[in-house]
């Protein structure tokens, strides 16, 4: 991958941003603004025209609002993502939606709530409140792909598109008070053979007695490049495995209805072992963010960058939850993978599954 880095690129491709910065009536943005904060800025001459043009860097968003942070109708490709918010509701990493629409489709590529799709799902049951992103060290992943740093959420996961449009979408009640964001994306490249980025969200708030968890299910021709897992086990009383026997599980793969891939454990995929015995790490393509023995939780990750596991016509992703389905337990995850359009139509969110 760094070969690539001193190669130049084509003269036809541009590298632009688009950012949350916007204008505003100068006189609307005084009007957000403390009193004592605009008497200073009249103090000290800043504050020259109080009716023309000003800006603002974020966006706020209403309950039940929705906001177009990103919208192009020529070839492209998104190649970052950053994102940071500011609310008052504790759980806007659920409630905040973020959805990619490819190609003029109508139902979106991507789907999933703001926090699983960048690997912090798991902090909506681990705090109370908070109104920033913040979050102690091993709540916080640092992939290559995707994650959390210090306050912001980040993506490189590359988005090829003929046309493009991405939304945000605030399920809460209460308003988020700032949406602050910044895509890259370049301009002036074939993606007609570039598969289209993918990433569904799914829950099972008590996963199916007798039956495995389904991560994925796709059709078409692609690649699966990896999946977010939050899970918790709910036996409380005599919990097999003090609590973590889900782990028991054996995530298998299937392509093109053969088995490609059949772990040892669910540890194992995220290629960990004795029940992520070492506790929490963050690595480029592999991690455990999150582990409690008393609560009986893990949230881990895994990309295949490096081993894709490509499809011709379907690609099924399942895990038990323990040796035999046995173990009850409350999964969420979301699956990331390229293919084709057309796509099947998958698991749409629903606000019921969010808590």
């Amino acid at each position: 991958m760094l070969l690539q880095l001193p190669r130049l690129k084509d003269p036809k491709i541009r590298m632009r941003y688009v950012s949350s910065t916007h204008d505003v009536d100068a006189k609307e943005l005084l009007g957000t603004l403390p009193n004592w904060y605009v008497d200073h800025l009249r103090e000290k001459g800043i504050l020259k025209n109080e009716f023309g043009k000003a800006w603002r860097d974020y966006y706020t968003l209403k309950p039940g609002g929705k906001l177009e942070i990103f919208k192009v109708d020529e070839p492209g490709v998104v190649a970052s993502l950053w994102v940071t918010i500011a609310a008052k509701d504790h759980r806007f990493l659920r409630n905040i939606v973020i959805r990619a629409y490819w190609d003029g489709e109508g139902e979106p590529s991507v789907e999933s709530p703001i926090g699983d799709f960048f690997l912090q799902g798991h902090r909506v049951h681990q705090l109370g409140t908070f109104t920033s992103t913040h979050g102690a060290p091993n709540w916080n992943a640092y992939s290559l792909l995707l994650g959390a740093s210090s306050g912001g959420f980040y993506s490189f996961l590359p988005m090829p598109f003929e046309k493009a449009r991405i939304e945000i979408e605030n399920l809460g009640v209460e308003e988020v008070s700032s949406l602050y964001y910044i895509i890259g994306y370049y301009t002036g490249v074939d993606v007609s053979e570039m598969g289209r980025l993918h990433a569904v969200w799914r829950r099972e708030r008590q996963v199916k007695p007798g039956e495995s968890y389904m991560i994925l299910k796709a059709k078409g021709r692609g690649h699966y490049v990896g999946v977010y897992m939050y899970m918790r086990g709910l036996s409380l009383k005599n919990p097999p495995a003090g609590g973590l026997g889900f782990l028991e599980g054996n995530v298998r793969i299937e392509v093109d209805g053969e088995v490609a891939y059949q772990a040892t454990g669910t540890e194992d995929y995220f290629l960990s072992g004795w029940y992520f015995s070492g506790g929490p790490y963050t690595a480029p393509f592999h991690g455990l963010i999150h582990k409690s023995d008393e609560n009986h939780e893990i949230a881990a990750y895994r990309f295949h960058i490096l081993d894709p596991i490509p499809f011709r016509e379907s690609l099924t992703v399942t895990t038990p939850h323990g040796e035999w389905n046995e173990v009850e337990a409350d999964y969420s995850s979301v699956a990331y993978w390229y293919q084709l359009e057309p796509h099947i139509s998958f698991y749409r969110l629903r606000e019921e599954d969010l808590y």
